[in-house]
């Protein structure tokens, strides 16, 4: 099978099963969604979810919360991994939108990246939910299945991952099939036990081909 096939029958595949494809984690605006994916790291999309209503109540835009204290935003999310670290980023973020954008989220991957607790990850994921370009953000999910499906080859970073996919991927779809990604890594293919007699992709899967 030639990498065309397969990404044509992966893509052609979630195209049909699931033409809405959208991010768990809830949000409003731009602002909500750059704290929550900040938040999402090592952390469930349910977890986050459950702590982002009482936080955003407290601190709805940037301004609010660069007014606030580290402490403040501390206590509102000390349910989530690594609260300390992540209520210092969040403080340090908001101030630096409110000084340096006038308290709007950035437009551009270069400059969102300049954010506090902003990764080419966090700033992908931007750039696809909430201004809907064309992006790829590669987390656990999506490297592990582009890697065991056979979308790409072996890669051994996130940013190699990204660099095939993007490659292989039509620009139009390209956000969607990160979704698309996750949430078959998140339901089906499994870290430890992937779900292969259920997987509708296993046919065009190089890990499931190699066991036969």
């Amino acid at each position: 099978m030639t990498t065309k096939e397969r990404y044509e029958g992966v893509l052609g595949w979630f195209a049909g099963k699931m033409p809405v494809a959208e991010s768990e984690l809830k949000y409003n605006d731009p602002f909500e969604l750059i704290v929550a994916v900040i938040l999402s790291a090592q952390c469930t999309d349910k977890r986050v979810n459950m702590t982002t209503p009482a936080l955003f109540e407290r601190f709805p835009d940037a301004k609010a919360m660069a007014a606030g204290t580290v402490e403040d935003i501390y206590h509102l999310i000390k349910s989530i991994s690594y609260p300390n670290n992540k209520a210092k980023h969040l403080h340090e973020m908001a101030q630096k939108l409110e000084r340096d954008f006038q308290g709007k989220v950035p437009e551009d991957m270069e400059l969102l990246q300049t954010l506090p607790g902003v990764g080419r990850k966090t700033a992908n994921v931007v750039m696809a939910v909430a201004f809907h370009k064309p992006a790829m953000p590669v987390d656990t999910h999506v490297f592990r299945v582009s890697n065991r499906i056979g979308l790409v080859n072996n890669t051994k970073t996130p940013l190699e991952t990204e660099k095939q996919l993007v490659k292989n991927i039509p620009a139009e779809i390209l956000s969607t099939a990160h979704h698309w990604l996750i949430l078959h890594g998140r339901y089906v293919c499994l870290a430890r036990k992937p779900k292969c007699e259920e997987c509708g992709i296993r046919q065009w899967c190089r890990f499931f081909q190699s066991r036969r």
